[in-house]
């Protein structure tokens, strides 16, 4: 049994208690404080220094970086797409832990965070630098603002970024899917439902854009896919009122940028041709995820291949590659090699039944293990 494998195990229990405390800790996108402490403060009581909360809630742990322009990030979001303000209910079985989100990515963080304390307790000093980061507003509306905002403190020196967002090790994420988000208001005049029939009415209108949304063609590009949604539709006063207001929050995706900028154009038309002067339309760029930038083949080849190869050489499975959006879209974006890996197992992901299996927490540091170890080799650092 390999050291890494020893560690994964002899810390299994401590794994177990990490992910039991953050996980009915809330979190909703924006409002990860409470998370955020407690990662600085376990990070803290290890003899980790020069750790911080930036602006964006985002926990960062500097290793080594002080004049390196080669830095490698190990990165896992804190926040969770449920709105509670509360602690979330926790229960569990003899196999899992449920909790609202407990795996997405709550347990991602509990492996970051161990994985950091291999690198404490060993006295680890990467030559070329790492950036452990627990990631704030990953999900949803959150718009990927702390990612954003670790790339733009860090500009010109972040040389690959790893980060663990999955439920399921043997699936690896090395492309990314862009998407544009709005939020769309109609306002008419309104008024009585009989007295005043005839009238705009907001939610009719509304209505019509949605209809229109789901007649447009998607671009057919061989090895991209397009998609497009209405999440959310809210208005009206009552059942006897012309509705004087209708809201949407709708949205495209894509994983290629002229797919986007064609999706773009389709909804600018149909939120143009909605107004007039009885039907007022104001839509509000709410998410903005981008795709894929200029990225050295090679590079991110070398890196996804690592990732794949070390996690098989764990479980004797083969990885499957995926497209999604996740943080590595902005480092992606900027042509910065980046993939996303898991790093446990579970499911219900966004759903209040979502678990986590215990026992594939020892798998997934083993795998952060030996991913940090086989990546910093290449650096000239060598830990096993």
């Amino acid at each position: 049994m390999n050291r890494f494998k020893i560690y994964a195990s002899d810390h299994y229990n401590e794994a177990l208690d990490i992910l039991r405390r953050l996980c009915v800790i809330p979190a909703p996108s924006h409002r990860e404080e409470q998370r955020a402490l407690f990662c600085r403060d376990y990070l803290l009581s290890l003899g980790a220094e020069n750790v911080y909360i930036d602006d964006k809630l985002n926990v960062i742990y500097p290793v080594n970086c002080d004049g390196s322009n080669e830095i490698t990030v190990f990165a896992a979001h804190t926040d969770t797409v449920f709105p509670d303000t509360e602690p979330y209910p926790m229960s569990e079985d003899d196999e899992k832990i449920y909790c609202p989100g407990v795996g997405d990515d709550t347990a991602s963080v509990t492996v970051l965070l161990l994985l950091a304390k291999y690198f404490i307790e060993n006295r680890i000093m990467p030559d070329k630098g790492v950036l452990f980061v627990m990631n704030s507003c990953e999900e949803g509306l959150g718009n990927l603002e702390g990612t954003k905002a670790l790339m733009k403190a860090y500009s010109g020196r972040i040389k690959r970024f790893i980060t663990f967002d999955s439920a399921d090790p043997n699936e690896l994420c090395d492309k990314c899917v862009g998407s544009h988000r709005y939020e769309v208001e109609v306002q008419t005049q309104g008024g009585h439902s009989f007295s005043c029939f005839g009238r705009k009415n907001a939610i009719r209108e509304l209505s019509q854009m949605v209809t229109e949304i789901y007649n447009i063609q998607v671009p057919q590009i061989e090895g991209s896919k397009t998609t497009y949604n209405v999440g959310i539709i809210e208005g009206g006063t009552s059942v006897n009122t012309i509705a004087q207001n209708a809201k949407m929050l709708c949205e495209y995706r894509s994983d290629n940028r002229e797919c986007l900028a064609y999706m773009k154009e389709r909804f600018s038309g149909i939120f143009e041709k909605a107004a007039n002067d009885e039907v007022k339309v104001n839509v509000k760029l709410v998410g903005e995820r981008p795709c894929m930038g200029d990225v050295d083949p090679i590079l991110q080849k070398k890196l996804c291949d690592t990732c794949a190869d070390t996690i098989t050489n764990i479980n004797g499975k083969d990885v499957q590659r995926k497209i999604a959006s996740t943080d590595c879209n902005i480092p992606l974006s900027l042509g910065i090699p980046s993939v996303c890996i898991g790093v446990f197992r579970g499911g219900g992901a966004h759903t209040r039944e979502e678990y986590v299996i215990k026992s594939s927490l020892s798998e997934g540091l083993e795998i952060a293990l030996n991913v940090s170890s086989c990546l910093l080799k290449s650096d000239g650092l060598i830990f096993s």
